[in-house]
């Protein structure tokens, strides 16, 4: 489906991940198959793709090819499925972070501020909690926790009380709803001060921060020497993540040496800078624009 995701920095994420016609890669996240589908045109009879999204959605974009296969799973699960499907190694992987055009555009997944939606925000709709639970069950801390940390609201404190508060008179559900709540609240720019909001309940529902740790983590155990990890962010908490463990082994950004005063890290960094889309794609894919792309090697 060409307009469920564009693909973002497509040319420059096929050309980091070197493809070899008979290697295996995976693109951990499916979406609309705008990346896998060019990977395999660049792969050979006897080259394999792994595609991973939790979205069932994505489902529907499956190509009718017998080299792909798909796992309706978080990408947190990496080693499992690759096992499942006969791999301990692959030679190169894809992640491009984040939320979906579709996501975004469906108004019932309730991702975004401009439609009218009960405030679901699941990537996969089979998980356990939504934005709803979270805006009515969540302490005064851990709304702030949540608003402060994830979408780095200056006023965090305030609105958790706020929220609170509302919630004492009616159950906080539709998007609707929200709004009425954060209109006096908004600080600066609007569409950018609900984009903050909305974007931190979004990663709390689906626990991003802790399954980007955690798949760049299985990323180093399954990728040989000389294997690729090509990873798109698209806001500073994610980068930051990706960043720091690609350049230096950990999540605390801080290097760590062996006894001998080596550096203990499983990737060289390919990009000293991010790769980053250009005007000319940044016109025809306005969500690209915040767009960063690490490119790493393992060593």
């Amino acid at each position: 489906m060409s307009d469920y995701h564009v693909p973002v920095l497509l040319e420059e994420c096929l050309d980091a991940l070197d493809i070899k016609k008979d290697g295996a890669y995976v693109d951990v996240t499916f979406g609309g198959g705008g990346h896998s589908n060019k990977i395999l045109e660049r792969l050979g009879e006897t080259g394999a793709l792994i595609g991973f999204d939790q979205d069932a959605d994505a489902e529907k974009n499956v190509p009718d090819d017998e080299r792909f296969h798909f796992a309706h799973s978080n990408y947190k699960y990496l080693k499992r499925f690759l096992r499942l499907f006969g791999y301990k190694q692959v030679d190169g992987i894809l992640a491009d972070l984040g939320v979906s055009s579709h996501q975004l555009d469906v108004a019932e997944r309730g991702f975004s501020f401009r439609f009218e939606a009960d405030l679901d925000m699941r990537m996969n709709q089979e998980g356990p909690k939504t934005a709803i639970d979270i805006l009515n069950d969540y302490s005064a801390e851990e709304l702030q926790r949540v608003f402060g940390e994830y979408g780095e609201v200056r006023n965090a404190k305030t609105l958790a009380l706020r929220i609170v508060q509302e919630r004492q008179r009616y159950t906080i559900q539709t998007s609707t709803q929200f709004l009425n709540i954060l209109g006096p609240l908004i600080r600066g720019q609007r569409n950018r001060y609900l984009a903050q909001v909305f974007q931190a309940l979004r990663i709390e529902v689906n626990d991003e921060i802790n399954s980007i740790k955690t798949f760049l983590e299985e990323s180093a155990e399954v990728l040989p020497v000389g294997g690729k990890l090509v990873v798109i962010s698209y806001h500073s908490l994610e980068d930051r993540v990706v960043k720091n463990f690609l350049k230096f082994g950990n999540f605390a950004g801080k290097p760590e040496k062996d006894f001998y005063g080596n550096l203990i890290k499983p990737f060289k960094m390919i990009t000293r800078k991010p790769i980053l889309p250009t005007a000319e794609e940044i016109k025809v894919n306005p969500k690209s624009r915040s767009a960063k792309l690490r490119v790493a090697e393992r060593i």
